[in-house]
């Protein structure tokens, strides 16, 4: 029978293909309310939703799922879904088309989701809305373009391609990581420009979605010394002032991964997950470390207000995985695999440094 617990404020992982005895007790933590999925969690389809399907049977309400699965070489599951484009191939149409641009922007996104839902999948982290500043290598060609406008109309056609296949978004790295040059899995990187330049650039397209409804948004393991002295994912300046009162954000504020090297200043992983919550985060990242989510489900000290519960509920996929698994088996949504699967993907858009599990 399934425990009978409010969604917590923690995100954990699991190790492999199917669940352990200690993964379904850990995940039975009141403090847990969603699990994200690695490639190393994927074999095939059917495997995928049968995980799904025993994580979503622990808990009531069910735990959400989710992933990072953006496209281009953010894609962790991969023989049987279709292959995606990095998001840079769509600024590319740009160019030539704004409107094909939006329109294949939109079936990305609905072809995304809808195959993720038919596995039993909640949740992607995307779309990524970082300018492409020609500086950051970890985010390179997982942005649509340089202009933020375009970035914007990019992202807010996805967003409704999501929402066709029945997903919210979670726009990332707020307030913009392509300025820096550091990985924040191994670095703390800074971004030096003053807030007035953030303002101009890198942080509209997050106000623009957010003014369309976006779901989630993920911080960056950033550090932005003119406008405060703690990573962005730390920050009151930044996630209560800025996102939540200047951009009327009213979504769900995931950290990213606390075992990154970015977080490693607030330190311990319990002050990490206090300092991310303190700061206005919903829900705390722990990934690749059970012994560090173990020691922070022992030790965190965490009542959820009311309002993080009902945000949570925002997150969980629309449908059911059998009704997403029908609706896939038709020949219209074939047509839109088929045009997701026809555009061209540069090898170059598969290439680039290791990006982190989490991200």
């Amino acid at each position: 029978m399934p425990v009978l617990c409010p969604r917590g404020p923690v995100m954990v992982d699991i190790a492999g293909f199917s669940l352990t005895d200690a993964e379904r007790e850990r995940l039975r933590h009141p403090l847990v309310g969603a699990v994200i999925l690695f490639r190393r969690n994927f074999q095939s389809p059917a495997q995928l939703r049968a995980l799904t399907a025993d994580i979503h049977a622990l808990r009531t309400p069910a735990l959400i799922i989710a992933v990072d699965h953006e496209g281009g070489r953010v894609q962790r599951f991969i023989e049987g879904f279709t292959r995606l484009p990095s998001m840079r191939t769509l600024g590319e149409q740009w160019a030539d088309s704004p409107e094909r641009a939006r329109h294949t922007a939109q079936a990305v996104g609905e072809v995304l989701a809808a195959e993720l839902r038919a596995c039993g999948v909640d949740l992607s982290f995307t779309p990524v809305l970082d300018l492409d500043w020609s500086r950051c290598a970890v985010i390179g060609n997982r942005a649509f373009h340089r202009d933020p406008d375009v970035v914007s109309e990019l992202a807010l056609a996805l967003q409704a391609g999501l929402a066709r296949g029945g997903m919210p978004a979670c726009g990332k790295h707020f307030p913009g990581h392509g300025w820096v040059e550091g990985d924040s899995h191994h670095v703390i990187p800074l971004d030096e420009r003053p807030l007035a330049a953030l303002e101009r650039d890198d942080l509209r397209p997050f106000a623009r979605l957010a003014a369309a409804g976006m779901a989630a948004v993920m911080p960056a393991h950033v550090v932005y010394p003119a406008v405060d002295a703690q990573p962005a994912g730390f920050s009151r300046r930044w996630l209560q002032d800025i996102l939540r009162g200047q951009l009327q954000f009213a979504g769900v504020i995931f950290s990213d991964d606390l075992c990154m090297e970015g977080a490693a200043a607030a330190g311990d992983i319990t002050a990490r997950a206090q300092a991310a919550f303190a700061a206005g985060c919903d829900m705390a990242l722990v990934c690749n470390r059970p012994d560090l989510a173990d020691q922070l489900l022992a030790t965190l000290d965490f009542a959820a207000p009311p309002e993080l519960l009902a945000r949570l509920d925002g997150m969980a996929g629309q449908g059911s995985a059998a009704d997403w698994q029908a609706h896939t088996a038709t020949p219209a949504f074939a047509a839109l695999q088929a045009q997701v699967a026809a555009l061209e993907v540069p090898a170059d858009s598969l290439r680039g440094p290791a990006v982190g599990e989490a991200c």
